[in-house]
């Protein structure tokens, strides 16, 4: 594992390009802290009173405060690609033998080889630009960011690229070089400014056009119950669709488990929760699945302080 003082330094001069880091776990890829997800963000910990601020919220170029941090123990390295404007296209090696490429990508050896032939296919070309040798062997591709529409991650076949690509843009972030991760050192192959994305990268990794958002109408009884509980729903779907991104995935949490104590109390049930917030959730970009996710954790926190119908009738 590298000295701290190493460490150190190529923290200062990551942030020194413009990039926001963060520490990793030493010798892991995993954040030093916080230690929980948004979806188990309790507001204990005293970093999370204002709400969860998790590794992106916390990335910094701030030279004073990476030196406080690395002070502490060798941490590794993150660069949080949002925050620092990059898009990077992480070009993995097969694991094992057993590890073969699928039908559509026969004959690949890797990932490169599998960025190779989408550029072929696309009439594109591979731009050289900062390159980081990772600690199996792969290697990460630095671009910046192009304008338009925020990059978000894929992984590999299921959804991005191709098989053994992956990228990390808004949502995500790479181990840097000078790192280490499992005693393997990440080094850098090229060092040199980031190249522009290629265009044929860029609309390859275009975001899909995000659904409108279609309020939902559940029954309702026509009372001042009735009316509390449609003022919370209206609350709560104000709240979610006004957050910034990077506060999305928290303010589904927290709508979801304020609705989600009405649901217990019996003023709502289950069901009307996601038909709510699930479209205001989708059409400010969340993925499907990490919507769904975080609506039943919110549910399930929810469920453990119900508000019930005479509450609501006495605060009303």
């Amino acid at each position: 594992m590298p000295d701290a003082s190493l460490l150190l330094a190529a923290a200062l001069s990551h942030a020194a390009r413009g990039w926001h880091v963060f520490p990793l776990r030493p010798d892991d890829k995993r954040p030093a802290f916080p230690d929980h997800t948004a979806d188990d963000c309790t507001g204990r910990d005293p970093r999370c009173r204002g709400g969860h601020v998790g590794w992106e919220q916390r990335a910094t170029t701030d030279p004073a405060r990476i030196r406080r941090a690395w002070s502490h123990r060798p941490y590794g390295i993150g660069v949080a690609c949002g925050p620092a404007g990059l898009v990077v296209i992480d070009l993995d090696v097969p694991k094992n033998v057993d590890d073969i490429p699928p039908a559509e990508w026969a004959g690949a050896r890797d990932g490169t080889d599998v960025l190779a032939a989408l550029a072929d296919r696309h009439g594109g070309t591979v731009a050289p630009t900062y390159t980081v040798t990772t600690g199996r062997g792969g290697s990460h591709l630095y671009y910046r960011h192009p304008d338009g529409p925020e990059l978000r991650n894929t992984a590999g076949e299921r959804g991005g690229l191709g098989w053994k690509v992956d990228t990390r843009a808004h949502g995500g972030y790479v181990v840097a070089a000078g790192s280490t991760v499992h005693g393997r050192p990440y080094t850098i192959a090229l060092d040199c400014d980031p190249a522009p994305l290629p265009a044929w990268l860029a609309s390859l990794l275009a975001p899909a056009a995000r659904p409108a958002y279609r309020p939902t109408a559940v029954a309702l009884p026509a009372d001042r119950r009735g009316r509390y509980v449609a003022a919370a729903i209206r609350r709560q779907v104000a709240h979610l669709t006004a957050a910034t991104e990077g506060r999305r995935n928290h303010a589904l949490f927290t709508s979801a488990v304020a609705l989600g104590q009405l649901a217990a109390g019996g003023a709502l049930t289950e069901t009307d929760v996601f038909a709510v917030l699930e479209p205001a959730a989708l059409s400010i970009g969340l993925p499907a699945g990490e919507v769904a996710r975080t609506i039943a954790s919110g549910l399930r926190v929810g469920a453990r302080q119900p508000r019930h119908l005479s509450s609501i009738k006495e605060a009303a």
